[in-house]
């Protein structure tokens, strides 16, 4: 039966990863692969981190299950980083799974088994998993206008435009914050906007949000969120704790179902419960558990605080390099819109031509699509990429 199988297209980004090991000059750059870097190019585990994981190691007692949905403290501890006091405990049902790409398909899955013919709205563009994912689950996906190529920022009259297509069983995919892969966020009053509009369309939102306390803080990238969820009559949240907390390869991530009505809240926890069953039964623990010890404790969350506004302000750094930058290389303030977006990515606006151009002479690796992960630079390459975006005619 295998023969049946069709063969699948190449990870785009695994495919520049293998280029860029394959190229032999010292000097060439990685700004394609989505994780945070120091400026020594390494991901550290972060502080707090490595301290509760020691403490772990020396309490822990059993490796046994835990619940279907993952330990109850993990969701509370997540639950008051995103949503703080916006909505009441009681009314939000919570599963953790693994990494918030299980997130993302868990809540794809749950909205599949509340309506097949549901529609979700996806901004274009996107993170590709979130294409992928709805293709491979047969789902009705439709695009909205997101990023305006010329100015770099948000398209808002046309994401207005698009979504006011969205009717009642329709689901609208929002960014958080950090918007991957472009860089470019909603301000408050749009996010206000676009909250009147599903409400007048009775539209359910799904908010993905995976870098929380990289934008402009740990309170002010919730405040979209938590405007959703006081307003909006039922929610999805997707969080992923892999970049904040430095806990990739822990897939650590956690979907929450928020409904105004607390008597759905024991209905959603059963549908999660569900899923999960379904898909992997329960979920990984070890880095939730190292999540929630932070969390919980005072001295370490000061201390994990401190290391992601350390990691913050260093991204914010660059961005204000580069601009400055290619300013100075090109006498022209039309590259601003890299300070000011925020974040990990931020989308060039190079075509795939020059994105090849600037690999070949430079030996700078992006995405074809010219994201970049700022995080990937430091204070030495900063001038590399400026001078091959401006070689190559960016």
């Amino acid at each position: 039966m295998f023969e049946l199988l069709k063969e699948q297209p190449a990870d785009k980004i695994l495919m520049l990863m293998q280029a860029f090991r394959e190229d032999p000059r010292e000097q060439k750059i990685d700004l394609g692969v989505g994780v945070y870097k120091d400026a020594e190019g390494r991901t550290p585990i972060m502080r707090a981190i490595k301290t509760a994981e020691k403490q772990l190691w020396e309490t822990e007692t059993t490796k046994s299950y835990t619940g279907l949905a993952g330990d109850v403290g993990f969701a509370d501890a997540m639950f008051g980083l995103l949503m703080g006091d916006a909505v009441p405990r009681n009314c939000v049902a919570a599963a953790a799974t693994p990494g918030g790409t299980g997130a993302v398909r868990q809540g794809f899955d749950m909205i599949r088994m509340a309506d097949r013919e549901a529609r979700v709205f996806v901004s274009d563009p996107s993170w590709p998993n979130h294409i992928t994912m709805l293709k491979h689950l047969e789902m009705h996906m439709q695009p909205y206008r997101y990023f305006d190529s010329e100015t770099r920022a948000v398209d808002f009259a046309g994401m207005m435009e698009d979504l006011a297509d969205a009717r009642v069983g329709d689901v609208v995919l929002l960014h958080g914050c950090c918007h991957n892969p472009t860089g470019a966020n909603l301000n408050l009053s749009q996010w206000q906007e676009v909250i009147d509009l599903l409400v007048k369309n009775g539209v359910t939102p799904m908010i993905d949000i995976a870098y929380q306390g990289f934008g402009d803080g740990l309170d002010e990238d919730a405040a979209g969120l938590r405007m959703v969820v006081s307003q909006m009559p039922e929610v999805l949240v997707a969080a992923s704790c892999s970049k904040n907390f430095g806990v990739y390869r822990e897939r650590t991530g956690l979907l929450m179902a928020v409904a105004q009505d607390p008597v759905r809240q024991k209905a959603n926890q059963g549908m999660l419960n569900h899923l999960n069953r379904q898909n992997f039964s329960f979920p990984p623990d070890h880095g939730a558990r190292l999540v929630t010890m932070v969390l919980d404790d005072p001295a370490l969350r000061a201390d994990w605080e401190e290391e992601v506004r350390e990691i913050r302000e260093g991204v914010l750094g660059l961005r204000e390099q580069l601009a400055a930058e290619l300013q100075r290389l090109t006498g022209s303030d039309r590259f601003g819109f890299i300070a000011q977006h925020r974040g990990m990515f931020s989308r060039l606006g190079a075509t795939p031509e020059q994105v090849e151009a600037m690999r070949q002479s430079h030996g700078v690796y992006m995405v074809g699509d010219s994201r970049i992960n700022v995080a990937g630079l430091n204070a030495k390459t900063v001038p590399v990429l400026a001078e091959a975006m401006v070689a190559a005619g960016v």
